[in-house]
């Protein structure tokens, strides 16, 4: 993705640069209101703009590959709250300083809590394993209050250089290191596991070059990166979550059982699996409206959603 404008056409600059704009006051008038109206407004209207955008389409496509039996009314439902799930989350994002301040206490649970510690104590790299789902930042809030350290969070760049800057800012305020995705942001976080540190990663987005495995039983071209870097580095890997609560405000962070070394892919599929088994849980927390199952090379099984 281009990382200054100038690389960019002129129509692609103006196009990039309008729409900047647009997310910008938007986000600017959102911020007017009280962190308790704006959080639920967000996600009203981007629920609302569900249609427009395409996201209604691909939920129903995702649901149809991978939950064909549920039933219509389920899935109009989901539908609704899946939008509604990501504005909420996108708000949340751009209201840094009022996020870290309400959730920095948000409870922690989950048998993977006394690794986690155990793991902090010794000062030895852990690896925190989320998805999009609920949100993620949550947890890195939560865990860094808990810990007493700084979680490094790998990250990618937005395609739109203008909205990148402040998505980017907003980031930084929710907490230190930030490895932008690419070479030098990969090679930063290596150096960070070297010195016992801890990364949150999120891990259910498809992957180029990745492995087919499964999510929700079909193929998933997902990355064995993440388990390869615990196996080198000898970090503990803990799959992690941000559960929204029934208010749509508060979260309880749940940490689940460290995932045994074995070797990449196993390690892998178990991150799909034990997501998979949270989705089911609470399934308009995760974002349906990706692409998680598209074609790669041969690997995958959609070719457009």
């Amino acid at each position: 993705m281009p990382v200054d404008p100038s690389e960019l056409s002129a129509a692609s600059r103006a196009g990039y640069y309008l729409s900047n704009l647009a997310l910008q006051g938007v986000i600017g008038a959102m911020r007017l209101l009280p962190y308790e109206r704006r959080i639920p407004a967000m996600g009203a209207i981007v629920s609302a703009l569900g249609p427009l955008v395409g996201f209604r389409k691909r939920v129903r496509s995702n649901l149809k590959l991978t939950c064909p039996d549920m039933p219509k009314e389920d899935v109009e439902r989901l539908c609704r709250e899946v939008p509604n799930t990501a504005g909420r989350a996108m708000m949340e994002h751009f209201s840094p300083e009022e996020f870290v301040e309400r959730h920095k206490t948000a409870p922690v649970s989950g048998p993977g809590v006394a690794a986690f510690d155990e793991a902090v104590a010794a000062g030895r790299p852990l690896m925190m394993i989320t998805g999009h789902f609920g949100n993620y930042l949550a947890s890195r809030v939560a865990l860094q209050a808990r810990s007493g350290k700084d979680i490094g969070a790998l990250y990618r760049r937005m395609a739109n250089p203008y909205f990148n800057e402040s998505y980017v800012d907003a980031f930084h305020k929710t907490g230190e290191p930030m490895f932008e995705q690419g070479r030098r942001g990969m090679m930063e976080m290596v150096r960070s596991l070297k010195r016992g540190g801890i990364i949150a990663i999120v891990s259910d987005l498809h992957a180029h070059g990745g492995k087919e495995l499964t999510f929700f039983g079909k193929p998933a071209v997902t990355s064995v990166l993440n388990a390869e870097l615990a196996i080198k580095y000898g970090a503990v890997m803990i799959p992690c979550y941000g559960v929204r609560q029934p208010d749509g405000l508060n979260f309880e962070i749940v940490l689940h059982e460290p995932v045994p070394h074995s070797d990449p892919e196993t390690m892998t599929q178990a991150l799909n699996d034990d997501l998979e088994k949270m989705v089911r849980q609470h399934m308009g927390q995760w974002f349906w409206i990706h692409r998680r199952w598209k074609s790669w090379h041969g690997l995958g099984v959609q070719e457009d959603v």
